[in-house]
């Protein structure tokens, strides 16, 4: 297992416009690492950078503390799954997965024996002598992961892998991608725009935004505790509350005053709380930072519905299962738990 170690890495592509700021990330021995954020934030040039396919302006870059910034791509045993990914069409299964260990000078008979244990792993062996435009999508994604597993790579870089499958499919290889990364016990950085993708498959990751990141946690400390803004809205729906705190007690909100846990050691001055839309209850009745608010709109999703509010001519958003149904112009009270309102920085 390898561990990554990233100092003060910066890139531009044009002189003044930074595509990657100093930036530092550590990525523990067999993790499975997200680095998750809009198009543009800088996340597939962090993974170019650290297969060797981009050269960083300043900064190094260390696999089990060994230096490899300056190393060329085929030194660092570093394998790449691309977002497109990037197979011989004229050949087949068998051959694309064996391509790597060949221009490595590898022996036939250990070439077979690692081709062959890779397409047992992602599923494919039956296919070994398939060739690639014959295969759905799905299946040429396998491949493309088999070829990178056979060269027993210290470092697996995916670089949006899924984003070419249907939903469906999609959902099927977030499990095999994990599975096959925790057999190996593998050391694997993920790049992805989709929040779905990270929340369910990462141990860790990084929320990525013009260049910095923003925040580094475990998924489910990520989606309840953001940091900031940025990251809460961008891993979830978000309701965001803001308010003049007097510094003890009181959070005066457009809705009325509001009791928040996060306010304790709070100095007086504006306030911004998260809420997510699961977790606010639509009662019956008026109480402690439960508000009034109508019934604006409705998207039913089968399983959830998302409810829309409008209080103190605010927006008010609320995901609630297996809904009962409620009529539009009518007004509910919501209550919001206090131990739910999260402060951002």
């Amino acid at each position: 297992m390898t561990s990554v170690e990233i100092r003060g890495i910066t890139k531009s592509y044009q002189p003044g416009v930074p595509v990657l700021k100093p930036l530092d990330l550590v990525v523990n021995p067999g993790e499975l690492f997200f680095l998750l954020g809009p198009s543009g934030c800088g996340k597939s040039t962090l993974l170019r950078i650290l297969a060797g396919l981009v050269e960083p302006d300043a900064g190094s870059i260390r696999f089990n503390g060994t230096e490899i910034t300056k190393l060329p791509p085929e030194k660092r045993r570093a394998a790449m799954v691309f977002q497109n990914y990037a197979l011989w069409p004229h050949l087949s299964v068998y051959e694309n997965v064996a391509f790597g260990l060949r221009a490595a000078g590898e022996k036939k008979a250990d070439i077979d024996r690692e081709v062959k244990a890779a397409l047992e792993l992602v599923r494919m062996a039956e296919y070994a002598d398939r060739r690639i435009p014959s295969l759905s999508g799905g299946q040429q994604q396998r491949v493309a992961l088999a070829r990178a597993l056979a060269v027993k790579p210290a470092l697996l870089l995916l670089d949006e892998p899924l984003s070419n499958l249907d939903a469906r499919l999609r959902d099927t290889m977030r499990r095999e991608i994990r599975r096959i990364c925790k057999e190996r016990q593998l050391t694997a950085i993920y790049v992805t725009h989709d929040r779905q993708e990270a929340l369910s498959m990462a141990d860790r990751l990084a929320v990525m935004d013009q260049g910095v990141i923003r925040q580094i946690d475990t998924p489910e400390r990520a989606y309840n505790a953001p940091a900031e803004k940025f990251v809460a809205s961008f891993l979830g729906d978000a309701n965001f509350i803001e308010g003049e705190y007097d510094g003890a007690g009181r959070w005066n909100t457009p809705f009325g005053v509001l009791a928040c846990d996060g306010t304790a050691g709070k100095p007086a001055g504006n306030l911004c709380a998260m809420i997510r839309p699961e977790r606010i209850r639509i009662g019956t009745e008026l109480g402690m930072n439960t508000i009034p608010a109508v019934l604006t709109g409705r998207s039913f999703t089968g399983e959830s519905c998302e409810w829309e509010f409008e209080a103190a001519g605010r927006k008010i958003v609320v995901t609630e299962s297996a809904p009962p149904e409620r009529k539009l112009g009518e007004t509910f009270p919501l209550l919001l738990p206090p131990d739910q309102l999260i402060v951002l920085q």
